[in-house]
């Protein structure tokens, strides 16, 4: 009976691990998007700009390249941190649980989380 409990619970450990790192990889995926959708808004809105800018020196008969030349940059800047975005390597859950040492009890050797203070085995201090 003890047996059958200590595997319940340890199925019910795991399920809850998977859980979370799911969780965490869909909350960091999330986060990921927004970065990318606010630095794909700020081009947009930059290349507007120097548009807007492009036309009134045109339609005025002025020249400004120093001024033009900044929008450039900043846009060319933008791009970057786009691309760097884009390149992030994806999270994967296989990745993160290969990255953790296995961590067990010195009283039963249960595998425990590695914050863990206590097993959930059979309640050992850690």
């Amino acid at each position: 009976m003890n047996l059958d409990l200590n595997r319940i619970l340890d199925a019910g450990v795991e399920v809850a691990q998977s859980v979370k790192v799911a969780a965490v990889d869909l909350a960091d995926k999330g986060k990921r998007q927004v970065e990318l959708l606010n630095a794909q808004n700020k081009l947009a809105r930059a290349q507007r700009q120097l548009g807007a800018l492009v036309y009134s020196l045109i339609r005025s008969g002025e020249e400004n390249r120093e001024l033009v030349d900044k929008y450039v940059q900043a846009i060319a800047a933008i791009e970057a941190e786009i691309d760097r975005i884009k390149a992030q390597p994806e999270f994967t859950p296989a990745a993160a649980s290969a990255e953790k040492a296995e961590r067990h009890c010195p009283q039963c050797g249960a595998e425990v989380e590695e914050d863990a203070l206590f097993c959930h085995r059979c309640g050992a201090q850690l």
